[in-house]
This record gives structure tokens, sequence and C-alpha cells, in this order.
């Protein structure tokens, strides 16, 4: 835990063997991100997924009331684009300039994405805006039912850009109602998105929607991280990528993880009926 002490907005815990449990650590706002919040959120999954003591992650916001509020908006009128900041360059350089704004929050979001480990989201309470962004990059989605969904971006006069668009799409199986809750901003509920595949569990309250992703966590982690990790990357390149350029990039991937430790270990298991342990990776 003390490599993770020096966040101020994200809390990492260690519940048990090679889980971490991260929080967005920012309950008075309703754990809303403002540019901190962002750069923070990049970094602890970037040092998570070098981690070898780490093996699946948990991501839920501190606090019993939201998951994340999304943007703080009050913070974002007095510093980046929409605090009128570079009102007085031309439109080619100020848009130059937005650019680089959005392409680092994107950047920051999707290193969750990139996390090598298996991410599991535990959404409850207020989820909105961001908390969609944010949720599409996890691997395993979980629910409270008093979980209150949005992508609210419509309402504050923009289409969503740091990756909702891009990837709900590619989750849910139904355009109408991506393209529903994407323009009207709609709020749904935990079983409407389990009902269309956003989420595949709901339990009862914020407590039990955690630990249910804990345990989960926990399963995983227990596995070989060779097949683990290696089952996210396939998944991940073949969602991006045509069959057959999916199955090349599995044979060269698999040439190299057949030569670990972690195959014979697992299949010797089947025959002594322990329960085998691997190294770390």
């Amino acid at each position: 835990m003390a490599a993770y002490s020096s966040y101020e907005f994200m809390r990492v815990t260690f519940p048990s063997a090679y889980v971490a449990h991260l929080e967005i650590n920012r309950p008075s706002k309703l754990n809303a991100f403002s540019r901190p919040v962002w750069l923070e959120f990049g970094r602890v999954f970037r040092q998570l997924s070098d981690d070898a003591d780490v093996r699946a992650v948990v991501l839920s916001g501190a606090g019993e009331r939201a998951f994340t509020a999304g943007l703080d908006v009050s913070a974002a009128r007095s510093e980046g684009p929409l605090s009128g900041e570079g009102a007085d360059l031309d439109p080619a350089r100020r848009a130059k300039t937005l650019r680089a704004h959005i392409g680092e929050f994107q950047g920051c979001i999707s290193e969750m994405e990139r996390c090598e480990k298996p991410v599991i989201c535990a959404l409850h309470g207020v989820s909105l805006g961001l908390a969609i962004d944010i949720s599409c990059c996890a691997d395993i989605r979980l629910a409270a039912s008093n979980t209150r969904f949005a992508v609210k971006e419509v309402d504050i006069g923009l289409a969503a850009d740091i990756g909702t668009l891009a990837r709900l799409p590619k989750i849910v199986g139904t355009t109408s109602w991506v393209k529903d809750v994407c323009m009207s901003a709609r709020d749904f509920s935990a079983q409407e998105a389990l009902q269309v595949g956003f989420v595949s569990q709901v339990h009862e309250d914020k407590a039990r929607t955690v630990q249910a992703a804990l345990d989960m966590a926990s399963r995983l982690a227990e596995k070989s991280p060779v097949a683990v990790q290696g089952t996210k990357e396939l998944l991940n390149y073949g969602r991006e990528n045509g069959t057959a350029a999916a199955l090349r990039y599995t044979s060269v991937w698999n040439s190299v993880a057949l030569q670990a430790g972690d195959v014979s270990s697992a299949l010797m298991s089947v025959f002594s009926k322990k329960t085998p342990t691997f190294e770390k990776l």
C-alpha cells in the first residue's frame, strides 16, 4: 500500500491476495473529475498495470452517494477550454489547444482499458457522464440497484468526447438504445442497463455490489496471470480487428504463452485435484 500512498484523489487498498481495490476518492464532490483527478486516474492505472503484486482490480467510488457525477463543471469553468482560456487566439490555434486538452483527458481515462489486469467496475449511486466513459473501459461491470446512469454531455451542449460514443456501441448490441440514451441524455436504471447488457449483474446496494466485485476479482487472481491477462489482450484485439487478424495474433501470442510453466501447473492440478499456484508475472 505504501507504493500508492502519494495519491490525493485515488485510494488503493488490497483486500485479498493480488486484488487491488481502487476508489475514486473525492466524495465531497460526488467524486467528480477535475484535471488533477484525471491525471491521477491515468497514473494509478499505469502503476497497477505494471505491478506484479496485482492480478485484478476493482474500481468503485468513495462514499455512498456516487460512483462519479462526471466532470467537475465548477473546476472546468475556471481552467481549460470552458474557462474561455485562449479566446484571443485564432480558430486554428485555439483548436490545437483544445485537441491537446481533450486528448490528454481521453488518454488518462483510456489507461484503464490499457491496464493489463482485468478491471471490474462496481457502479453505484450517481453515475453520470464520465462514469459511462470510465465504465466502458472496464472488462466487467456490476451495478447497485440504486445506480442512476446517464450519458449527460448533450445537456451541457457537447457530444460525449472521452470514449462513450466509440466504446458503448461495441458493448451493447442495440444501436437504437445507444442513440436513444446518448442523444436524449435521459437517465436509465441499473435494471435497464442489465436488460441491454451494459452491466452483467445488479445487486441490492453498494456494499453488496463491491463485495461481489471483490469476490469475482479474487477468483480471477487465483488463475494463471499469463492466461487471464492474455485472454484480456486477445479479446480486446479481436474486438478491434477482423477474425483472420485476431486468429493470427492469437497464434503468435500463444506461441510464447504455451512455453510458460503455468500450462503444466494447471494441467497437473486437474489430476492431483489440488489448487495450483502461479508465479508473479
